[in-house]
């Protein structure tokens, strides 16, 4: 569910006409629904209010402050895979303690800036890792907790780039191996082994894999104790997917999770961790383009969009699915023709979608691109010296900017010219 709706024939963020925003803020912009956001995150707060357990937004999903303050007033922790990550949520007021550390590549920097600022806990992908967080936690007199990610080799049946719970994954160190490793942290100085982590992908659609995983999980639990480590937090990642297209069977919901949670390891009596990304800000955000022209070529035709892929590059890297609508509602029974929708980026991969079938579509239309919340401002650029593009939240009646859209110059003067040229 998502609160971008047609009302007297036009698209509504909330209660505001998106046509009126791209009056006041110019095309291509995101704009985001406060309303879609915290029911997404209260659906999995309540489906673990069985028992101790903190969601985590994992913030790489979309990092704007306003996002993560929006969250955090509402309870949130923050899931962050990088210092710069780290220090947006410290910017919007999330305390460390609210704060877990994940990603394959933490340096000693990051590591030290989250010992000094404060972190609940760094999941800890591989054993240099491990040995790197308790030199640097000795060297300043603290001690880091710590999980520890295993690797359960499990098949999350989803995008080979977004699957991450397999053997030949770069995640986690193998489940076979985990016991050993525990034993070296517990006689790491300067690290508290408090925990599991494990995490098998991204936009699952299926419910099996997380019970594969978290069964596994719930078994090196019991060995882990019975080798004398107090074992009382598991995080269990996130990854439920979201409907990039109404025609498909929906993906389980944050209850049906929260069940499988409690049935696989809800008997361990440990605190619960979860971080969800894509499902609470995924169909919390929509691209907003306007057609410059419509073109006819040899045997199709072409919608050419003001937005390109640096602005949302789903399609182009993951061969990505969005729906994408007018921004004014179509006649009931009007005739649909196929189009190739794409941008201005000169590129052949620069195309959102093949034979997509549209109603009569003009220059100077706006289109609605859904689901676009979630890995799309934040993995945009300026390739082709396009300026990033606005992104816009919106609270019942009311929207506000909240990332501005650069100049040209302000572009250009980032650059620095050398003094011998």
């Amino acid at each position: 569910m998502d609160h971008f709706i047609y009302r007297d024939g036009r698209l509504h963020a909330e209660n505001v006409p998106v046509a009126e925003i791209a009056a006041a803020v110019g095309t291509p912009f995101y704009v985001y629904s406060t309303a879609t956001l915290l029911r997404h995150f209260t659906l999995f707060d309540d489906a673990l209010d069985w028992g101790p357990h903190l969601v985590c937004y994992a913030m790489k999903a979309a990092s704007n402050q306003a996002i993560l303050k929006t969250l955090a007033q509402a309870g949130a922790g923050m899931d962050v895979v990088s210092g710069g990550e780290y220090a947006r949520a410290r910017a919007a007021g999330v305390p460390g303690e609210r704060i877990v550390f994940s990603g394959v590549g933490k340096t000693h920097e990051e590591i030290r800036a989250a010992l000094i600022g404060g972190i609940r806990q760094f999941n800890v992908e591989s054993e240099p890792e491990m040995r790197a967080i308790s030199e640097v936690a000795t060297a300043l007199g603290v001690v880091a907790p710590i999980t520890i990610r295993v690797n359960p080799d499990v098949d999350a049946k989803t995008h080979a780039k977004i699957a991450t719970g397999k053997s030949e994954n770069k995640f986690g160190i193998p489940i076979a191996k985990a016991r050993a490793v525990y034993a070296e942290a517990a006689a790491l100085s300067g690290l508290k082994v408090i925990g599991i982590d494990v995490h098998i992908g991204s936009q699952l659609t299926q419910l099996e894999p997380f019970r594969q995983a978290y069964q596994k999980v719930a078994e090196l639990t019991e060995q882990l104790r019975a080798d004398g480590h107090q074992i009382t937090r598991l995080d269990l990642g996130g990854g439920l997917g979201i409907p990039y297209t109404r025609s498909n069977e929906a993906p389980p919901l944050p209850s049906d999770y929260g069940d499988l949670i409690r049935e696989t390891v809800g008997h361990l009596g440990c605190e619960i961790e979860i971080e969800p990304g894509r499902l609470i800000v995924g169909n919390a955000g929509i691209l907003v383009s306007q057609v410059i022209y419509v073109k006819q070529g040899e045997g199709r035709d072409f919608l050419i969009l003001d937005a390109a892929m640096n602005d949302l590059i789903r399609p182009a890297m993951y061969d990505a699915h969005h729906e994408i609508v007018p921004v004014v509602e179509p006649d009931a029974g009007v005739d649909l023709a196929p189009f190739d929708i794409v941008g201005p980026v000169c590129e052949t991969g620069d195309t959102f979608a093949k034979g997509r079938l549209m109603p009569p579509t003009a220059e100077g239309d706006l289109l609605a691109f859904r689901g676009a919340g979630a890995y799309g401002a934040v993995m945009s650029s300026e390739y082709n010296t396009r300026p990033l593009v606005p992104e816009v939240l919106v609270k019942g009646d009311q929207f506000a900017v909240i990332r501005a859209r650069p100049t040209f110059d302000e572009i250009i003067n980032r650059d620095t010219i050398p003094q011998w040229l």
